[in-house]
């Protein structure tokens, strides 16, 4: 027998098959059927307490559930051509196993409500999942800062060589930005955990569900308090999506830095041979492609953003059809994020720091910033030590010599302030110890980081699927 659509009561011809192949989309949200499978359970128990359904019918739909599950698990579930969507798949096998009773199960719900309830299960469980991966490469970060904190290098600005830092500093100006995005996530699950269950088409649900305990059932924080708003809302998935765009951005920019450091003209770092590969033509090339992807996929999950975002801005009040494409880039935006954070942890963890290629790249033109520190704790003013700190600099390079190179009496012929204890500006590590503030570069501040990342890393903030 044919299985019936769930809306085809009213027509009178069969869907045109082109319309029919692009109108499915049970290959892309086949994925949400646990959520699917674990959002009808509890729907069923509240129609148990409505008395729409019989405990006995009740109990028999929840079993049949329970082995659809199976199916899917056991990648034993079959699709036929009717299955335009994972509720349609599940509610037309549930009425194989146990008959028309199954059809009960749908009463007052619409897959309008169906599938925001169904895309905020499994956003829930997929921010938890990323909030782990960043705080892995948070702890990369740090493990390796903590061991190398002796490495400095130069640090830059327009990619001009700028002041000397340490290599952990460095590190930890990018975990920094990653700490910030799993934080960011918290926010992003409080807005998800609502729960829009009970809206039906638009109109709401006519048979008096207790939707608070239908959300307490499922794990929600709350409840949408309008139906038409509730079932035309993704500002949670535009509000995902932009984050992991940010998030790609900030993967993208590490990227770029770490592909600089692993070129020959640096060479500050190595990248493992597990996280490169090689050209098919020249025999000598290894290419950091692992870091190469990730700052292109970056790309990919601004455009993601930028799909739904021109998707939702045009739209009248509710649900519409062009919602559809939501859930395949949520997905994707998932899935690709897993798989670069996966490739940065290991790129992070296993790539080699050249020290003493990074310490060769510093020179005493760095330095040329303490040299007008040390006229202001002589008491001149900053803007003057930063004028005569610069004819130092142009001075030296007339000379074609370093600014290390030049006398006392030189630099006292630019400033008189300057004395024979000048000579203790040129020292790298000495250069480095100034900056104690909260947020600089010395050894004790950078310290003080590790520690805050530290702290915070034992901390719990999104709740596993399982917690």
């Amino acid at each position: 027998m044919e299985t019936q659509k769930l809306w085809g009561g009213r027509f009178t011809n069969p869907i045109n098959s082109a319309l029919e192949q692009l109108n499915a989309s049970i290959q892309i949200d086949k994925r949400m059927y646990s959520e699917d499978i674990n959002g009808s359970k509890a729907y069923c128990r509240i129609l148990i307490l409505c008395k729409l359904l019989s405990e006995e019918e009740g109990n028999l739909i929840c079993e049949g559930l329970d082995q659809i599950e199976t199916e899917w698990q056991e990648n034993r579930f079959v699709i036929k051509d009717n299955d335009e969507d994972i509720h349609t798949a599940n509610e037309r096998r549930l009425t194989e196993l146990i008959g028309d009773i199954g059809a009960k199960l749908h009463t007052g719900r619409s897959r309008n409500d169906q599938v925001n309830t169904d895309m905020r299960l499994w956003l829930r469980s997929a921010l938890s999942a990323l909030e782990q991966l960043l705080k892995e490469l948070v702890k990369i970060m740090v493990d390796r800062s903590y061991e190398e904190l002796g490495t400095i290098l130069p640090g830059y600005t327009h990619l001009q060589r700028a002041q000397p830092v340490r290599w952990s500093h460095f590190l930890l100006s990018h975990a920094w930005n990653f700490k910030s995005d799993a934080d960011k996530l918290r926010n992003i699950y409080k807005i998800t955990n609502v729960m829009p269950l009970g809206s039906g088409a638009l109109a709401g649900n006519p048979f008096c569900i207790d939707r608070i305990k239908l959300a307490q059932d499922l794990g929600f924080e709350t409840i949408t308090q309008n139906s038409m708003q509730a079932v035309g809302d993704r500002d949670f998935i535009a509000e995902f999506l932009f984050w992991s765009s940010l998030t790609g951005i900030h993967l993208s920019r590490l990227a770029e830095d770490l592909i600089i450091f692993s070129t020959k003209e640096f060479n500050f770092i190595e990248i493992s041979d597990s996280f490169s590969t090689g050209s098919s033509l020249m025999p000598q090339k290894k290419n950091a492609d692992s870091l190469e992807l990730i700052r292109g996929i970056a790309g990919s999950l601004f455009g993601h953003c930028s799909s739904l975002m021109m998707t939702l801005k045009a739209l009248p009040s509710t649900y519409n059809k062009d919602l559809q494409n939501d859930k395949e880039i949520m997905f994707s935006a998932f899935d690709k994020l897993v798989s670069v954070l996966n490739v940065i942890c290991g790129t992070i963890k296993t790539l080699k720091v050249n020290s003493a290629k990074c310490r060769n790249a510093l020179s005493f033109d760095m330095l040329a910033t303490d040299l007008a520190y040390y006229l202001v704790r002589r008491g001149v003013s900053f803007r003057n030590a930063h004028h005569d700190a610069g004819k130092v600099v142009a001075t030296a390079e007339k000379r074609n010599i370093c600014i290390s190179d030049l006398t006392l009496k030189e630099l006292q012929s630019i400033n008189e302030k300057f004395q024979v204890d000048v000579e203790d500006v040129w020292n790298y590590e000495t250069s480095i110890e100034q900056y104690q503030t909260i947020g600089g570069t010395s050894r004790n501040s950078v310290i003080a980081q590790l520690d805050i990342l530290r702290n915070w890393l034992s901390e719990h903030y999104i709740p596993t699927k399982n917690s």
